[in-house]
C-alpha cells in the first residue's frame, strides 16, 4: 500500500509538471533503455510483456518524442530503441519530483527513519534474490 501511495503521489506530480501523457510503465521503461537501448524484444523481456505489448509502448513513446529506433549496431533488420532528449528531461523533473516527494516523507519521520527502512528493504532484496536482483517490473 505504501508502494501504491507513493507512486500515485509522484505520478500526480508529474502530471502536474505537464506529463500527462506518461504512465509508471513509461518510467520503467526509461529505466530499461538508460544504458544505451534495447530492441523492442529486449525491452518486453524486460518489462515481463510480449513482443507486441512491447512493439505497442515503443510506439506510443516514439509517437509523443521519447524514443527513437536506430540501426542496430550488429546489424541485420533488428532496430535499437534508444532514448531522446525529450526524455532525458523527463528523467531529470522526475528525479527531482522524486527528491522533493522523499524529502517530504522524511520529515514526517523520526531521525534516520527512512534510511533504516531502505535498508531494511534491500535487505529483503537481498534475501528473496540473493544472486541475480531482477529487472524492475511493473506488478500486472
Amino acid at each position: 500500500m505504501g508502494f501504491q501511495l507513493i507512486v500515485a503521489e509522484f505520478v500526480d506530480r508529474l502530471d502536474e509538471a505537464g506529463y500527462t501523457d506518461l504512465r509508471p510503465i513509461h518510467g520503467l521503461v526509461f529505466q530499461a533503455l538508460m544504458n544505451g537501448g534495447l530492441t523492442s524484444t529486449e525491452l518486453g523481456e524486460q518489462l515481463g510483456v510480449t513482443k507486441q505489448a512491447s512493439g505497442q509502448i515503443v510506439e506510443y513513446l516514439e509517437g509523443r518524442g521519447y524514443v527513437e529506433r536506430r540501426p542496430h549496431p550488429e546489424g541485420g533488420r533488428r532496430k535499437l530503441v534508444v532514448l531522446t532528449e525529450q526524455a532525458a528531461a523527463h528523467l531529470g523533473v522526475a528525479g527531482q519530483t522524486l527528491a522533493a516527494l522523499e524529502a517530504e516523507i522524511a520529515a514526517g519521520l523520526d531521525d534516520g527513519e527512512l534510511q533504516r527502512l531502505r535498508l531494511s528493504l534491500a535487505r529483503l532484496v537481498r534475501q528473496l534474490a540473493p544472486d541475480d536482483i531482477p529487472p524492475f517490473r511493473p506488478a500486472w
